[in-house]
């Protein structure tokens, strides 16, 4: 399964159903589970663990230096869980001392060509980054968020789980779950509605997540006013939590 003109690191821990195409490079360190297929010219260095059923591209980068001038050769390291698609010239970097030292990637995602995953990020599950898609160093994308193509985050933003950004979207604070933005800088246009649906929430919980959005956004309240709204609304609505939860944690301030 791995073709005769790849350079894999003795060092490396490869399982016998890993497929690796022509002149990729794997180095020490490097852990790839069953089932996934590496393309020809991908390179991968580690400390980097990779999981089962994974699909690289040709040309994608995985597992090099954070892109860091505060990096002085610590040992950090990135792990991407299962069944992910990273396609042409993708870049994933590893984490850095100055955080918790890994960058992760969970399962189910979509990476289109030229994403960027800087050092440190943490993206959840089933997300998808549309062409050139990038975020910058310790940004946290959560479960089912798409970016839309060309959208950049700046660094330490995190955007909550089912939001939604329009191509050529620049993100500079944090954005609460469910929300569609746009714009540069990102404002917010909405709830992710047609997201949702396709999720499968009923047409009542998506009514509850658009009347929060309203208290949030139509009301003309401030911000700690709003929460107070929102964390009673959350007690009989456990669709909002994670509305609320985005907006309480949030340390850089949310889009308005």
């Amino acid at each position: 399964m791995i073709h005769e003109s790849a350079i894999v690191s003795s060092d490396a821990r490869i399982d016998a159903d890993v497929s690796i195409g022509p002149y990729a490079v794997i180095g020490a360190d490097v852990e790839i589970a069953a089932g996934t297929v590496i393309e020809a010219h991908v390179v991968i260095k580690g400390p980097t663990k990779i999981g089962h059923d994974n699909h690289i591209f040709q040309f994608a980068s995985i597992g090099d230096d954070p892109q860091d001038k505060k990096y002085a050769g610590e040992r950090t390291s990135l792990e991407i869980g299962d069944r992910n698609t990273i396609r042409e010239y993708c870049t994933i970097n590893r984490g850095t001392a100055q955080d918790a030292g890994v960058t992760r990637v969970g399962n189910d995602n979509w990476l289109m060509a030229y994403a960027h995953i800087a050092h440190d990020c943490v993206v959840g599950n089933q997300t998808i980054f549309a062409n050139n898609a990038q975020i910058a160093g310790h940004v946290h994308v959560g479960n089912w968020v798409i970016l839309g193509g060309f959208t950049t985050a700046h660094q330490f933003c995190h955007i909550g789980e089912h939001a939604m950004t329009s191509m050529f979207t620049y993100v500079t604070k944090d954005v609460p779950a469910y929300l569609m933005i746009a714009g540069r800088p990102a404002t917010p246009r909405g709830i992710n509605v047609e997201g949702l649906k396709r999720r499968g929430f009923e047409a009542d919980r998506i009514r509850n997540i658009r009347e929060a959005y309203r208290v949030l956004y139509r009301r003309g309240l401030k911000l700690e006013g709003a929460l107070v709204d929102l964390e009673k609304r959350a007690r009989d609505h456990s669709e909002l939590e994670p509305f609320v939860a985005s907006i309480r944690s949030s340390g850089r301030g949310i889009v308005r």
